[in-house]
């Protein structure tokens, strides 16, 4: 297989040659929503609106909550468990199933659920949902699949969280809890690096429920008296500088690997012992002026006077310049593959060709592509005697040498060939920019990809594969919603096609 490490070029659209193509009804995306070529993006998911959930729909997507499911650190034991799900439109969330007498007050619950519902934020793992029914209450949120702060800092297998990214916890953390503030949202009962929660891409996030305020049967803390504020043991209420406290056991855990109790760490802090505090695993891969800086942020936090505490505002002040590697993926730091999302489940049934790009399987839409050939590129060109120069010979040649490369899975050599062919611009060729298009998509390239996807369209505006491709490059963009959209459109051209209309 040739290389497929190279950048995609700065491309824009070709000009269109034929005006019986030019103008299509169906829906077509502005380039606009689309990163340029070559530049990493930074896309965030899209979060649903806050809705309300019957419980049919919640036992559905977690297999009736099984015990499978449960994805809570403590399991059985918790007063309340959190199920991994999956919804119809194939949207992971997150459940979580409180006991029976949590919340007795239905209205209060949704009351509570609505307004921790309006937040919206990319460093929350963002409350989506609720349900009240008969004596059932649970939360749902958006699905976190790359484990808790907890499991990489404390049971981690292959590697320990280097520190790079340590800091970037810190900080994403920090900005979360300022966010929350800043919307009338300060209070967040029993912050750990259990409710530090990584996403597809790795990014860190703080857990939604914790907002939620406390429950009759339940706790605003752990059972672990260390760790908790001392004004919490005093008067048994959470404050804004009780979460401030809580910040600073996390940034206790990220410096030393381990669940030391403040007081001890405040001990070792105060002797300049800072060795004996890091985390073993870091030895010689710190900075010791930015571990000092996150030593006394702790330190500070962790005072016993809630008035000595700073604020949300100034933990995110103090870790801004703490940041490095800021153009290294969280993933990559983590040392994880990034999560893709196969596009929903389409409103009608789906071809072999759909069912590939609903699995996101390049490989079935490579075999594909090279058993349907150029069948349907029939009708689209329309060439006199004179346009066979010898300029044509080498442009069909090009396309020629491109077709080999695709089927021999040379991608990048395919890209280079089918290219020459398209520049010419005596010839359009759907097909031609149909297999371009899968060609970026398996050298990393999706923002070329859907510029080729969307060509293709331009000159046969109800081709199928033409939409099929969009739907894998935009979901690959994580603009899920958009290619949910297209893998439907795509699905109902070929349904048109079977009830009588263009053939292939």
């Amino acid at each position: 297989m040739g290389s497929c490490c190279s950048s995609a070029k700065g491309e824009t659209l070709p000009e269109k040659k034929h005006n019986r193509h030019q103008q299509t009804q169906r829906r077509s995306f502005s380039l606009q929503k689309i990163p340029p070529a070559g530049r990493a993006t930074e896309a965030v998911s899209e979060v649903p609106a806050f809705s309300e959930f019957s419980l049919a729909e919640l036992k559905a997507a977690t297999n009736g909550f099984s015990s499978e499911n449960i994805v809570s650190e403590s399991g059985e034991k918790a007063p309340n468990l959190v199920y991994e799900g999956r919804l119809q439109n194939r949207r992971w969330i997150a459940v979580k199933k409180f006991t029976k007498l949590a919340w007795p007050d239905p209205k209060q619950f949704a009351e509570e659920a609505w307004g921790v519902g309006k937040l919206r934020y990319r460093r929350l793992a963002n409350l989506i949902g609720y349900c009240c029914d008969g004596d059932e209450r649970l939360l749902v949120a958006e699905y976190m699949p790359n484990d808790t702060l907890a499991k990489h800092l404390f049971h981690w297998e292959n590697q320990t969280i280097e520190w790079a990214m340590r800091l970037r916890v810190a900080y994403y953390i920090a900005e979360a809890l300022e966010y929350c503030s800043s919307e009338g949202r300060p209070l967040y009962h029993d912050l750990n690096a259990y409710r530090v929660l990584f996403d597809q891409d790795g990014d860190p996030r703080l857990s939604c429920f914790g907002l939620m305020k406390n429950s009759r049967d339940g706790r605003s803390y752990s059972t672990n008296l260390a760790y908790t504020p001392p004004e919490y043991l005093r008067n048994g209420r959470v404050t804004p500088e009780s979460v401030i406290f809580s910040f600073g056991t996390v940034l206790l855990d990220l410096l030393s690997g381990k669940h030391i109790p403040p007081s001890h760490a405040l001990d070792m802090i105060r002797g300049k012992n800072i060795l004996l505090l890091m985390d073993s695993h870091l030895e010689g891969k710190y900075s010791t002026d930015e571990a000092t800086a996150l030593m006394d942020l702790a330190s500070r936090c962790l005072q016993y006077e809630p008035r000595d505490r700073p604020n949300t505002k100034d933990l995110v002040a103090t870790l801004v310049p703490l940041q490095t590697k800021t153009d290294v993926p969280s993933h990559v730091m983590l040392g994880i593959s990034k999560h893709e999302e196969a596009p929903p489940t389409p409103q009608h049934p789906l071809s072999p060709m759909g069912e590939a790009c609903s699995r996101m399987d390049l490989t079935a839409i490579h075999q594909i592509l090279v058993m349907t050939h150029y069948r349907d590129d029939e009708g689209t060109n329309e060439l006199s005697f004179q346009e066979w120069t010898q300029q044509m010979r080498d442009m069909l040649d090009a396309r020629k040498r491109g077709d080999f490369a695709f089927r021999d899975k040379d991608f990048k050599t395919a890209i280079d060939c089918y290219s020459q062919f398209l520049d010419v611009g005596t010839m359009v060729s759907p097909t031609v920019y149909a297999r371009r298009s899968l060609c970026h998509l398996l050298c990393d390239q999706p923002d070329a990809a859907l510029r080729d996807a969307m060509q293709a369209q331009c000159i046969y505006p109800e081709w199928p594969t033409a939409f099929y491709m969009q739907a894998v490059a935009l979901a690959k963009l994580n603009m899920s919603s958009d290619s949910s959209d297209m893998l439907n459109e795509a699905a109902g051209l070929e349904k048109k096609r079977q009830n009588g209309g263009r053939g292939t």
